[in-house]
């Protein structure tokens, strides 16, 4: 479908593009894009699989560093073996969050454990990057695993919520944020109608099924970011799974090179010269690492 006939409701549409991880691995990069950068402090949003590894294969993303952000990996399906600097060891199932805030700076790797890689292994999930506000891209580095059972859910007529983080319908998510922000994984039976919070920045990630928004059909691995104040009338074609975000806008640009986020270019360039020299604090159990990309 072509901008010009989009739905009033709807600032862009964007369709992810396919990013190899290595390994055959790919993923669909929604954000950033090209025209929009950052939706609210969003400033990265994959969509990983579903995919069904082979007996002996899996998830291997060696120790990586980060800063100026909070992580997290939503599952569907499958389950993650996170490790990190912080010598945090725990597993990612599908509905948990394990927020991960980098701060100045933290190292980390996701992998499928050696007991699930034997009999082949199921994957698929979001993987989203929220950038600090500037006064906190330089706080300590932490994080918190939330246990599906902890995160608000909203009832709505055919609808059932999960507040992932921050707040909405009244109801606020335990993940810890810097700003007002918001990420719902919503589930839809046919038929019904997602609601949307009042966030000054929203889109909409058709994650599994189709949906009808303003009498416009938009199918799986579609994002539609929203125009402010909008209320679009969005409903499920048969079962279907979105992901809602968005929140305040950034205070001020972001820089993003590799795993960096920072309102500071030379930041990222002392992050760089960190990674490259070995001065970054080591994940627990790990000897590999990811280098540092040249030429980028």
């Amino acid at each position: 479908m072509s901008e010009a006939a989009l739905p009033d409701s709807v600032d862009l549409l964007i369709v992810p593009r396919l990013r190899d991880l290595g390994d055959g691995f790919t993923v669909r990069r929604v954000l950033p894009y090209a025209k929009r950068r950052h939706v609210g402090p969003f400033v990265f949003f994959d969509h990983m699989g579903p995919v069904q590894f082979a007996p002996g294969q899996g998830l291997d993303v060696r120790p990586h560093p980060h800063i100026g952000l909070a992580t997290v990996t939503y599952l569907f399906e499958g389950e993650i073996m996170h490790r990190d600097s912080l010598g945090v060891i725990q597993p990612i199932r599908p509905g948990d969050v394990n927020w991960m805030v980098a701060g100045r700076g933290i190292a980390h790797s996701e992998r499928t454990r050696d007991e699930i890689r034997q009999s082949g292994a199921a994957l698929h999930g979001i993987q989203s990057w929220f950038a600090l506000p500037k006064a906190h891209e330089e706080t300590e580095p932490t994080f918190h695993h939330h246990p599906a059972s902890s995160l608000p859910e909203i009832e709505k007529p055919g609808a059932r919520l999960r507040l992932i983080a921050g707040s909405a319908f009244g109801a606020t998510s335990p993940a810890q944020v810097f700003a007002p922000m918001v990420y719902i994984d919503a589930q839809l039976s046919p038929g019904a109608t997602l609601p949307l919070p009042d966030d000054e920045e929203r889109a909409v990630y058709v994650a599994i099924g189709e949906v009808s928004l303003d009498g416009t059909v938009y199918e799986s691995g579609t994002m539609l970011v929203l125009k402010s104040g909008a209320q679009p009338k969005i409903a499920a074609r048969g079962a279907a799974r979105l992901m809602v975000l968005g929140g305040a806008p950034l205070d001020g640009e972001r820089n993003l090179w590799w795993n960096f986020v920072s309102s500071s270019k030379e930041r990222i360039e002392q992050a760089k010269a960190d990674w490259r020299a070995g001065n970054w604090p080591k994940v627990l159990g790990e000897t590999e690492f990811i280098p540092l990309p040249e030429g980028m």
